[in-house]
């Protein structure tokens, strides 16, 4: 009796209400106070926000029993039945395992909540092509019912059924009264799919060495947010850590032997983040940033004292290029591959003699130098079968000589879009004044206003911008501290990139979008992603007093 009346006292939870005493800054310029959100420990606040949907006023329960039914031809793939799991320990994150398999430990003590019938005991998914291909474009739209008895999931492909899972484990919550995990507003009916194919977060690895765990941790968080590509900056200046087996030497120019990646770490992230639907596009920069390639292989520098950009009158130069795309052809199926480009400063091969001579002999001056480099790695990774994407200095530099395939990744500031896709080129929007998460000046709402499509009016040209992409620069971030960098500011590119623009700029942002973002952001601490609060005015800056997850 003293144990009953223990738990009955103690463990009854407190319904929670939060005040947001902060300032929210929008678009950088000024502030305002916020209402006080409300959150009734009964949320369905979904991100990022779906295409169409409509709920009710119902509570389901769901069996802690939830039995997978599939269907389809593509039904039975194991990229489904892994998710499965996965977000079954998500949602079932309170029930230890013997209540998950529907026996209960504590029966003696919890008869009271003991539920003999559940409202949702299947969750049938239905992928109708057993294509598991995952290339730019695929087909990641699905429809979510959620009714009495079962919750159905009707997907083209197992990426679209990804995606469908995610959004069913955010209407999941624990009811700690009843130790139960409920679905609020039920029924639901949902037809979702993303604005932009292309959805990225950019993680660079040259200037901070990232462990193999790490970059899976990170890709785990990305498929909560719905991106669907990882573009891993894997070298730079500073470091080298990728084994390449046909010039083993190049890695030499890593931090340390304890700081590098082997061909077999590589293949194992590009399949984790597959069987999370994510793409991982390779960059290896060219013909700048490029100083650690010569600590293996010397006669890549122009000289020993002018070690960048690579020297582009050798043949050798290329062989190492073509080696390293041909190698990691074999590891990166993706479609687009970054060749960078940006920041080439010519000075060494004007400054070296037998590059000097070189261009001489060629009739060449160094910025035609440059377009002739990356036009030839350009040739390179087109022979590969990869459509080369390059930093925008490229574009701006010689418009008319880049292959029409090429993608240009606009980053230095706005406008650059408009331009690249009125000369037929596609285009990725990372405008680093509002997308680089490396600036931990620029808040939430300033990354959640940026608009892809702002300036380009012909709906021809706007297909041309594939989508966006947030960038995690190494320069100032290690393990310790990328996630909180990263999150929550990344999600308000994703829902950008994924919503439908007209819902998400009638929204307010004070009233209807900061509470789902706040809420995502609890959802992935209790995820086990180290999100920093979403209301602060550095992205790394903890609470400063003691609150609610909510009351940031």
């Amino acid at each position: 009796m003293l144990l009953h009346m223990f738990y009955f006292f103690f463990f009854i939870p407190c319904v929670l209400f939060v005040v947001l005493p902060q300032p929210l800054v929008v678009d950088g310029l000024r502030e305002i106070r916020t209402k006080q959100p409300h959150f009734d420990e009964s949320p369905t606040y979904l991100w990022p926000l779906p295409a169409e949907f409509t709920s009710g006023d119902e509570v389901f329960t769901v069996d802690p029993s939830l039995e997978l039914v599939v269907d389809g031809a593509g039904g039975a793939s194991d990229i489904v039945r892994e998710a499965f799991e996965r977000y079954r320990k998500i949602i079932f994150e309170h029930s230890g395992s013997d209540y998950v398999a529907g026996r209960f430990r504590f029966k003696r003590v919890l008869r009271e909540s003991i539920i003999s019938e559940y409202d949702v005991s299947q969750l049938k998914i239905t992928v109708h092509s057993d294509n598991e291909e995952l290339q730019f474009g695929v087909d990641e739209s699905y429809t979510l019912l959620v009714s009495a008895g079962e919750v159905t999931i009707e997907a083209n492909t197992v990426y679209g059924a990804l995606r469908g899972i995610e959004t069913f484990s955010q209407l999941c919550s624990f009811d700690y009264a009843t130790k139960t995990v409920q679905i609020h507003k039920a029924p639901w009916v949902i037809h979702d799919q993303p604005r932009f194919a292309y959805r990225g977060l950019m993680l660079d690895t040259a200037r901070h060495y990232l462990p193999v765990g790490v970059i899976k941790q990170i890709i785990d968080s990305m498929s909560y947010a719905k991106f669907n590509v990882l573009h891993w900056h894997i070298v730079d200046k500073e470091s080298f850590p990728l084994e390449v087996p046909s010039y083993p030497n190049l890695w030499n120019g890593s931090y340390s032997k304890s700081e590098r990646y082997t061909v077999e770490d590589a293949y194992e992230i590009v399949n984790f983040a597959k069987m999370r639907g994510i793409n991982v596009m390779a960059e290896v920069d060219v013909p700048g940033h490029s100083e650690s390639w010569g600590v293996g292989y010397p006669d890549l520098w122009p000289s020993p004292t002018c070690k960048e950009p690579l020297d582009v009158s050798k043949d050798f130069t290329f062989d190492v290029i073509s080696g390293i795309l041909t190698g990691l052809r074999q590891i990166f199926p993706f479609e687009l591959f970054h060749l960078g480009g940006d920041e080439v400063d010519t000075k060494c091969w004007s400054q070296t003699p037998h590059v000097q001579q070189w261009l001489q002999d060629n009739n060449l001056t160094p910025t035609d130098a440059y377009g002739y480099f990356v036009v030839k790695a350009q040739e390179i990774a087109l022979s590969e079968n990869w459509s080369p994407v390059n930093w925008q200095e490229a574009f701006q530099a010689f418009p008319y000589n880049l292959s029409p395939q090429t993608i240009v990744h606009n980053w230095v500031g706005p406008g650059l879009c408009p331009y690249a896709v009125a000369e037929g080129y596609r285009c990725i929007f990372s405008n680093q004044k509002v997308w680089y998460l490396d600036h931990v000046n620029v808040t939430w709402d300033e990354v959640y206003t940026a608009e892809p499509l702002e300036g380009i009016y012909d709906p021809s040209q706007q297909k041309l911008v594939i989508g966006g992409e947030v960038c995690m620069w190494g320069e100032h971030v290690d393990t310790s501290d990328i996630q909180q960098t990263i999150w929550p500011r990344a999600a308000a590119a994703a829902e950008r990139l994924w919503s439908p623009r007209e819902s998400t700029l009638k929204a307010n942002i004070a009233t209807t979008t900061l509470p789902r973002l706040l809420n995502f952001r609890c959802l992935l601490n209790r995820r086990g992603v180290a999100a920093a609060p979403v209301k602060n005015l550095q992205a790394r800056q903890a609470p400063d007093s003691a609150g609610s997850c909510y009351d940031q």
